[in-house]
């Protein structure tokens, strides 16, 4: 049947007509040579769930792909099972795959922040992208039912990784990534340089 279109089932005075008009339910009743048309909806048109954010669907990819790890392993890893060293393996897993130029101590453009030219060092996964992806399987693990005290993307070790990854590269990079620290705090410094003149000013409330 085309989209659109009308099927009827009968055509005698005062009997009901059932058809189906495109995804809705259609019943006509027959009366005075005039068709009362009513429409029940059908369950395909319940109201669709709203798209995931950015956030939530690549969350949901990075559990995914470590799920899908740990069942690669030999033998295969239950998520009761995992722990801090799975997600260690995982990230120095995941370093084939990186986009970023890690310069080594011997390489001529080690701490060069713009080398002049290509070079053979490695590509790794950059320090931020494996920061933000820690924070994003941490949640999804206790979404997932994990305990918060026993997640293993959580604790000491993970960190203790991430801060190392994070030296390595901003000294193999040349790039400080203590950059948002020092801009806070020049921030914190102006605002006490001028907080005599800002206790001057009449109150006003700012949140009406």
């Amino acid at each position: 049947m085309k989209e659109g279109t009308h099927a009827m089932c009968c055509q005698k005075r005062g009997e009901v007509i059932s058809m189906m008009c495109s995804t809705k339910h259609c019943t006509f009743v027959i009366s005075n040579n005039h068709y009362i048309h009513t429409v029940a909806m059908s369950s395909t048109e319940q109201p669709q769930p709203q798209p995931l954010s950015r956030y939530e669907s690549q969350k949901r990819r990075d559990w995914n792909t470590f799920g899908q790890y740990l069942k690669n392993q030999s033998p295969p890893v239950s998520l009761s099972h995992c722990n801090y060293n799975h997600v260690l393996d995982f990230l120095r897993y995941l370093d084939q795959f990186g986009k970023t130029k890690v310069h080594l101590h011997a390489c001529i453009f080690f701490g060069h922040p713009s080398p002049p030219a290509p070079c053979a060092c490695p590509l790794r996964q950059a320090w931020g992208s494996l920061d933000a992806l820690i924070g994003r399987l941490r949640a999804a693990y206790e979404e997932h039912g994990g305990s918060p005290d026993t997640n293993p993307f959580g604790g000491g070790a993970i960190r203790l990784y991430l801060r190392e990854v994070k030296d390595c590269q901003s000294k193999a990079r040349g790039i400080p990534y203590n950059k948002k620290k020092k801009k806070k705090q020049h921030h914190q410094l102006r605002l006490k340089a001028t907080a005599p003149t800002i206790a001057k000013l009449p109150f006003k409330d700012f949140t009406s």
